[in-house]
């Protein structure tokens, strides 16, 4: 008779390994530590963990890192990394509190948009 705590898993792809939830990468958080930030601001790694005392850092906050030695996305750095967008903000607020990134907004997130502008588009679209 087989044994049923190893009988085969849904949570196990034996291509990819076991597949990790979300909550548990984030430690059940789903709001990032320090102030909120556009999805298109721009990220830089500004340090590594092995020179900051008392840092720990997972295995994702790891491949942040790695991917964001030249500037970008927030956005684009989920993608890369295969990761939603919340548990990316999530640990780029580790990140930004251990003082391993910088975050920059781009001048337009600052600025909302000119109501003209948008208008002047919303006609052109209806006019094709």
């Amino acid at each position: 008779m087989p044994d049923p705590l190893r009988a085969p898993h849904d949570w196990l792809d034996h291509e990819a390994g076991p597949v990790v939830r979300p909550y548990a990468v984030t430690q059940g958080r789903v709001a990032p530590s320090a102030t909120d930030y556009d999805l298109v601001a721009f990220v830089q790694a500004t340090g590594t963990a092995e020179g900051t005392p008392g840092v720990i850092l997972q295995p994702e906050h790891h491949a942040i890192m790695s991917a964001c030695w030249e500037r970008v996305t927030v956005v684009e750095l989920a993608a890369r990394l295969d990761l939603s967008i919340g548990v990316v903000r999530v640990l780029l607020g580790d990140l930004r509190s251990a003082g391993l990134i910088s975050l920059s907004q781009p001048a337009a997130a600052d600025q909302p948009p000119d109501v003209d502008v948008l208008k002047a588009v919303a006609h052109g679209l209806r006019a094709l």
